[in-house]
C-alpha cells in the first residue's frame, strides 16, 4: 500500500533547483539516515533545542494531514560534527500520534530520530523534497540561531514524511554553511578534479522500510555507476 502522505507542495520539490551546487544536490537527495552520512565527516552529537506541543508551521499542516488549529508534537535538534553545527532539524507529528504510534519520539532525549526510522520494517517514507529557505519561512530563524557570524540570506533544506501504521511524522532538515565548507575543504585536500555531474539522486523515490543507510549516487562518475 503506498504512503498516504506527501511532503511536496508548490515550494518543496522533488527535483533540486538547478542553481544548487553539486554538493547540495547530492546531500538533499541522499536516502537513509542523514546522521549516518554525517558520521563519515566526523563525530556527531545530537543537541536538543526544543520539545513541545505547538502549532505546526503553515506548510506542515497539509503534509501531516492536520485540521486547522490542530496541534503537533514538535522536536527541534541540531546535529553537530566535531562540535560545529552542520544541520538544524525540525520534526512534527500529530499530538495523538506522539502518545501512540510515535510515542517513542518523546523519549529519544539526545538519541537521533534515525533509531526509530531505520530499524522498523513498518515505516515507509515519502519522496525527499527540497527548497531554498529565506527569512519568510520559520525554518530560517531556527537555522540562523546556530550562526555565530554572517547569517546567509537563504539556507538549503529538505524534508520527507515517514508513515507508520497510518500515522505521519514530518522531518525537515536545514543544512548549515559549515557542512558545505567541510565538503569543499575535503574535496580540496583530496585534489578532486572530477567534474560535478548535474543529475540528482534517484533516492527521491519513495522508500519502504527498513530504510537502509544508502548514500546518494548523484555525484558518482559514470564508470563507477557501471561497475555496480
Amino acid at each position: 500500500m503506498p504512503i498516504r502522505f506527501d511532503a511536496a507542495d508548490a515550494h518543496w520539490r522533488v527535483a533540486p533547483l538547478a542553481a544548487f551546487s553539486a554538493d547540495q544536490k547530492d546531500w538533499l537527495t541522499r536516502g537513509g539516515s542523514l546522521t549516518a552520512h554525517l558520521r563519515a565527516l566526523g563525530h556527531v552529537v545530537v543537541r536538543v533545542t526544543r520539545e513541545a506541543v505547538d502549532m505546526p508551521w503553515p506548510d506542515e499542516c497539509v503534509a501531516l494531514g492536520l485540521a486547522p488549529r490542530e496541534r503537533a508534537w514538535v522536536r527541534e535538534i541540531v546535529l553537530e560534527v566535531d562540535g560545529v553545527p552542520f544541520v538544524a532539524a525540525h520534526s512534527a507529528t500529530p499530538v495523538v500520534a506522539s502518545h501512540g504510534i510515535w510515542q517513542a519520539m518523546r523519549r529519544l532525549r539526545t538519541r537521533p530520530l534515525a533509531e526509530l526510522l531505520y530499524t522498523d520494517s513498518g515505516v515507509a517514507r515519502s519522496a525527499l523534497v527540497s527548497r531554498r529557505v529565506s527569512a519568510r519561512h520559520p525554518l530560517h530563524a531556527l537555522a540562523a540561531r546556530e550562526m555565530r557570524e554572517h547569517v546567509p540570506h537563504a539556507f538549503v533544506a529538505r524534508r520527507s514524511v515517514f508513515e507508520r501504521h497510518g500515522a505521519p511524522l514530518l522531518v525537515t532538515e536545514c543544512m548549515l554553511p559549515a557542512l558545505w565548507a567541510r565538503l569543499a575543504r575535503l574535496a580540496y585536500l583530496a585534489g578532486d578534479a572530477q567534474p560535478a555531474l548535474p543529475a540528482y539522486s534517484t533516492h527521491s523515490a519513495r522508500e519502504r522500510g527498513p530504510l537502509g543507510h544508502t548514500a546518494s549516487r548523484a555525484l558518482q562518475h559514470p564508470s563507477q555507476q557501471a561497475s555496480r
